[in-house]
């Protein structure tokens, strides 16, 4: 399993000079979580007028070379609170993966991507509420000069929540395993997380995954 790279959480990547203790600590859990060893995660720049303070990790799940999802998750917070957060914490996140062109017609496609990530939460025992967000999937071809890309199909995954129990690195270990299900990769159970009581990931059936590289 790969553990997720640090930064200092002194100005959250939001050029602050300081942040409140509880932030420092937020990012701390995150950069201490442990992640499936196909995901590749690092530090970004992070929204600046989202909240008062934001840190931001990219991601992505390679596997022998070839990149299979990618997306970034963003911590915000506001120690006044938010009334749409329900809280001072708030988690958004962008997933996106290429996948097999037959998948575009499936009916059930955008339900089955937010059961995913229902499921991801809760098999990591991340408590969370106020969860909301937009499953779109699309269907490209191409043509003339770039004929020769074919068609490709894409699934994108714009979802925020609120973490209700302060245990920030079960939150990014449930996106990961959810980037990794996008991306086709059979689930694994989340023993490997410092969480004792975390139940096993079983029943989640993966997404058929692209298996040639992203066009540029």
């Amino acid at each position: 399993m790969a553990a997720v790279g640090g930064q200092s959480a002194q100005d959250g990547g939001t050029g602050k000079e300081s942040a409140p203790i509880e932030f420092r600590e937020a990012v701390e859990a995150l950069a201490g979580a442990v992640l499936r060893p196909e995901l590749q995660v690092s530090p970004v720049p992070a929204p600046r007028r989202l909240a008062p303070f934001a840190f931001a990790l990219s991601a992505s799940v390679e596997v022998e070379g070839e990149e299979l999802a990618d997306g970034t998750l963003v911590l915000l917070h506001d120690p006044a609170g938010q009334e749409a957060w329900g809280g001072e914490f708030r988690i958004v996140t962008m997933t996106r993966a290429e996948l097999e062109p037959e998948m575009a017609g499936d009916p059930m496609l955008s339900e089955v991507g937010w059961a995913w990530l229902m499921d991801a939460l809760q098999a990591h025992g991340a408590g969370f509420a106020e969860a909301g967000g937009t499953v779109t999937r699309c269907h490209s071809q191409g043509f003339g000069a770039l004929a020769e890309r074919g068609a490709s199909t894409e699934i994108e995954m714009r979802v925020s929540w609120s973490p209700a129990d302060g245990r920030f690195e079960r939150h990014l270990a449930a996106w990961g395993d959810l980037l990794c299900t996008c991306a086709g990769l059979p689930p694994v159970a989340p023993s490997p997380l410092p969480v004792a009581d975390a139940p096993s990931l079983g029943g989640v059936v993966p997404m058929p995954a692209r298996r040639r590289p992203r066009p540029h």
